[in-house]
Parts: C-alpha cells; sequence; structure tokens
C-alpha cells in the first residue's frame, strides 16, 4: 500500500446483481468470500471476487455507485444466470428486488453500508470519514488543517461505506409515471440502456435516441437523475449531450483510441469525450483487462497487463481535458470479471491506491489525486444530490 492513500469514491459497481446471483455477503473479508466460493463454479462463472469489507476500509473505498443490473433474455449466459427479464414488468421486479437489496443490507448493517440519497447525507457521510483521517479527504475547505490520525481504528468501528444507487439499463421502468417512485427509493442515476433496448441503441446493438428515449431523458431531468452515458452507442450519446439539461456522467467507460483495431461501441471516441469534457462531465476509467489493453482476452493470463495500463487510461482524459478535473475510477467489480481478470498488481480494490505514486511520477499533485480518486465524483453529487429528501 502507497505510503499516502486516498479516499476512494468508485463510481460502478454490481453488488446486488452478485449478492443475489451468487449469494456474496460483502460484509464478509475477500477471504471468506473466495474461500466459500473456492468449492463452487463461480470463479468460473464470474471470477475470484475483488470487493469485501476488509478490502474497502484498507482501499479508504467510502463510496460506491451501486447498480441495479438485469439483462435481457437474449443476453444469458447460463441456468445460472438468474436476473434476466422476458419483458419490461418483469425488469421491474428483478429491479426492485436489487433495490431492496439494498435497503436490507444498509438496514441490516448499518455499520458497514449506508444510502446517500442527498446532500446532507453525503455531507454527514464524509464528516464521518473525515474524523477517521486515515487518507487524504478531497478538501473542502482551502487552508483547512487536517485532522490527527486517529489510531484505534480497526474494522469493527470504521466508518461505512456509502452507497449512491445507479440504475443501468432503464428497462425497470414501464413508464415515465414511474420515475418518482424510483427517485423516492433512492436512485439518482440512471443509465438508459446496457445494451439495445426501447430507449436507445447499447453495447453490440447500435442505435439513436427513440422517442421513448427523448420522453425518458426529459422525465430525468425535471426529476435531478444523473444521466449515465455509458454503454449507449455513440449515436445516441451524441444526442444526450446535445439535449440532456442534467449532469451527466460516464461512470464506467474507457477511451476508445487507446485500445488499437477495437471497434466495439461500448468504448468512448475521443469526439464523445470531448463532449463529456465540454459538459462538464466525469469519465470512470475501468480496470479490466480487456478494456486496457485490447490484445488481451479472457483465458490469457493476467499477468500480461500491468497497473500501469490504468495509469495511461486516466493521463490520457486529464491530456485531453488540460486538468485532472473531468476522471475517476468506475472499477465495475465484480461486473462479469474478477480478479483473474485484472492487471497483475491488483488483488483486490484496494489495490487502486497504487495508482497513486504511478500518477504522481507523471507530475499529478496532492489535489490532482484527490480530485481523481474521489473529489470530482464527490463535485457532480454534491452539485446534482437533492438538498433533502
Amino acid at each position: 500500500m502507497p505510503e499516502k492513500t486516498y479516499f476512494l469514491v468508485d463510481a460502478h459497481e454490481d453488488l446486488a446483481w452478485n449478492m443475489l446471483t451468487f449469494e456474496r455477503d460483502y460484509t464478509q473479508t475477500v477471504e471468506q468470500i473466495r474461500a466459500m466460493e473456492a468449492r463452487t463454479n463461480i470463479p468460473q462463472l464470474n471470477g475470484s471476487t475483488l470487493l469485501g469489507w476488509d478490502a474497502y476500509q484498507q482501499g479508504k473505498v467510502g463510496l460506491v455507485f451501486a447498480t441495479l443490473f438485469s439483462a435481457p433474455l437474449r443476453k444469458k449466459e447460463g441456468e445460472w444466470d438468474i436476473l434476466c427479464y422476458k419483458d419490461d414488468s418483469q425488469a421491474q421486479t428483478l429491479y426492485r428486488r436489487q433495490l431492496d437489496a439494498y435497503h436490507k443490507l444498509t438496514e441490516e448493517h448499518p455499520g458497514h453500508y449506508r444510502l446517500i440519497r442527498t446532500r446532507q447525507d453525503l455531507a454527514d457521510h464524509l464528516q464521518e470519514w473525515r474524523e477517521a483521517a486515515e487518507y487524504v479527504l478531497p478538501e473542502t475547505h482551502p487552508g483547512e488543517a487536517p485532522p490527527a490520525e486517529k489510531e484505534d481504528q480497526t474494522p469493527e468501528n470504521r466508518p461505512p461505506v456509502g452507497l449512491v444507487v445507479l440504475m443501468e439499463g432503464a428497462e425497470g421502468i414501464r413508464s415515465i409515471e414511474e420515475l418518482p417512485e424510483w427517485w423516492d427509493s433512492g436512485v439518482r442515476l440512471i443509465g438508459p440502456a446496457w445494451t439495445g433496448n426501447r430507449f436507445c441503441g447499447g453495447t453490440a446493438e447500435p442505435g439513436q435516441l427513440t422517442r421513448a428515449g427523448f420522453e425518458l431523458l426529459e422525465a430525468m431531468a425535471d426529476l435531478g437523475f444523473v444521466l449515465d452515458l455509458s454503454h449507449m452507442d455513440e449515436l445516441a450519446v451524441v444526442q444526450a449531450l446535445d439535449t440532456y439539461s442534467g449532469a451527466l456522467i460516464a461512470s464506467h467507460a474507457n477511451p476508445l483510441s487507446l485500445l488499437p483495431g477495437e471497434e466495439s461501441n461500448r468504448f468512448l471516441s475521443d469526439p464523445v469525450i470531448e463532449g463529456i469534457l465540454e459538459r462538464d462531465g466525469v469519465i470512470g476509467i475501468v480496470p479490466y483487462n480487456r478494456f486496457l489493453d485490447s490484445n488481451w482476452v479472457k483465458g490469457m493470463r493476467r499477468e500480461l497487463v500491468s497497473i500501469q495500463r490504468v495509469a495511461v487510461h486516466i493521463d490520457y482524459i486529464c491530456q485531453m481535458a488540460g486538468d485532472a478535473r473531468h476522471v475517476g475510477i468506475g472499477s465495475d467489480f465484480d461486473g462479469g470479471f474478477g480478479w483473474q481478470h485484472v492487471p497483475e498488481e491488483i488483488n483486490t480494490i484496494a489495490d487502486l491506491q497504487q495508482l497513486a505514486p504511478l500518477l504522481a511520477g507523471k507530475g499529478y499533485s496532492d489535489d490532482d489525486l484527490s480530485a481523481i480518486f474521489g473529489g470530482n465524483w464527490l463535485n457532480v453529487l454534491q452539485s446534482a444530490l437533492p438538498e433533502d429528501a
């Protein structure tokens, strides 16, 4: 672990999907989860977990955008893939089950996880982490001296991880009239598509925004949702950049230009990146080998890709932006890949702190690193979250 660590916000983790599909218990340690799953075929299906309570604390992961995710039946990968839907009504049921799972998790384990719905929730949460004082938290009061480090922080009395709910794919929204219900239940970010759907084109299924898609975006903006452009087809992204009046991000999407020979619409072209930057959006880099090196495919040795590639992708966005204020981490852990599929230096999410010295070596300051690790995502939330529920 680097000598100096930074408060980390991870903008994309498929926690509920794993909790319901594989019964993963994220109040346990990484070692405990891996030991339990070693006797099953889960490592072959989804990879070995990169997440656990100890890893969150060691890596100073204080806030996560926790997803609601289900796939259409045509993308079902096997009998084990139980969160697939045949129509919008079934999608709504599956998304609701995942949202209920987050409510249950935070209600039963308030010392481990808490839902963040409002600006006040966020402020209170950050204050609790600030008082722990074992990390570098984004500066909120210039010139204010950091609090003294505490020596009594144990896994039992450290602050909980905050969860901001992100709906990945909007097919659980059967009609625009249901949007307020999702908002009242705690959803704060929505990505309209995962693959192509009735709202717009998505990964591997191109297409522009439909009439329903434009109506969805208009209603989302009215309520204050943050728009997540990840997985949307480029035609739809360009339209959204031109028309969406609210805050927008790409929670987990890497630059296409760093993946030579890659043609998938899953990645961000330079014009799209420029559009996101012009809208003051933030882009989350995914530390998945397939998204870092276009020559790597599942089945290859993880050691063929280094965490240096993550720093390269982060630096690429910063160079385009001319600053370090528009990039962060969107790990996508444990979303269909795990330990076997990430750079060799990463054993758990805690090891993302190794990016700090790599980026410092490229000339990034403490303020820059604080922004990249968490501050940029916090800025989005502090401007987009409602004052109160």
